[in-house]
């Protein structure tokens, strides 16, 4: 197993991906805001789905995933149709303009990352693919985990609270 300082480091690292998410966000069209990117890399990798099953793969209140894909509905990226099994729900699935649109969004993403990239080899980012693929599969889908009821106050000794005084 891993030692602490090896987990510390991971996690700085990690936040360090902030950084490239948001160069990748950068190359997207300015129709095509990254939850748009999202649920179209969603809806071309899982296929048609639920508008409930979106908002569990993007980790994200119903309300956030139904102003996403009214944004690509709108633009003709998406079709919603009524659900055979409950006519309260609609099945979403990318139109051949969505497809278009997915596959322009492809293109530019590994033109930047081809680009970044240039100076590694075939082997390491075929490493950095695998252990990212564990990574994510470490976590699971990504959804928060349960915790457990947080005890009552009495049961735990509180910490006695210190202030700051500017130095």
């Amino acid at each position: 197993m891993a030692e602490q300082t090896q987990y510390e480091e991971l996690a700085r690292q990690l936040s360090a991906i902030g950084a490239v998410k948001r160069d990748l966000g950068r190359i997207l069209p300015p129709e095509c805001p990254t939850g748009s990117a999202t649920v179209l890399t969603l809806l071309g990798r899982y296929g048609e789905m639920r508008m409930s099953r979106l908002a569990e793969l993007l980790s994200v209140d119903m309300s956030v995933t139904s102003r996403h894909v009214a944004h690509v509905a709108d633009r003709g990226w998406i079709e919603r149709s009524p659900d055979p099994a409950d006519k309260r729900s609609r099945i979403l699935r990318l139109t051949a303009t969505g497809q278009e649109q997915l596959d322009e969004l492809s293109r530019r993403t590994s033109r930047l990352l081809a680009d970044r990239l240039s100076d590694w080899s075939e082997h390491e980012v075929g490493l950095l693919i695998a252990l990212m693929d564990r990574l994510r599969e470490s976590f699971g889908d990504c959804r928060p985990t349960p915790r457990p009821p947080h005890p009552p106050p009495y049961a735990t000794a509180q910490p006695e609270l210190t202030t700051r005084t500017p130095a």
